[in-house]
């Protein structure tokens, strides 16, 4: 039972964090292509993990920076748009799953191109 309220709880506070981060004004954050690829809160909900990926992988390390700047304030608009005993302290981390995958695909598609050359 438990596991499945942390889930829940998990995916609001993606869906929240995604619409607090479009509203950001920092221009590190602002310019680049943000994804929350997943949350993972601990069980006493005082710590909450957000895996981000972003698009262009250059600007990564300043976007996450600005990410961690603007923690206190993404951290309040969540405690006020969920209904929580306690707002997770929001844990920044990168998540390169979505520019490995991309990678992948890119890798498979030339060896399918190669082998049509080849017949």
């Amino acid at each position: 039972m438990a596991s499945n309220r942390i889930q829940r709880i998990n995916e609001e506070i993606r869906r929240e964090l995604s619409d607090a981060i479009r509203g950001l004004k920092d221009p590190r954050v602002q310019g680049t292509m943000i994804s929350i690829t997943r949350v993972e809160t601990t069980t006493d909900l005082r710590y909450a993990k957000v895996f981000v990926s972003f698009l262009d992988a250059d600007r990564a390390p300043d976007a996450l920076k600005g990410l961690k700047s603007a923690g206190g304030y993404l951290r309040r608009s969540l405690g006020q748009a969920l209904q929580l005993r306690y707002t997770p302290e929001l844990v920044w981390m990168l998540d390169d799953s979505i520019t490995y995958g991309a990678k992948m695909l890119e890798l498979i598609q030339s060896l399918n191109t190669g082998s049509e050359e080849s017949e």
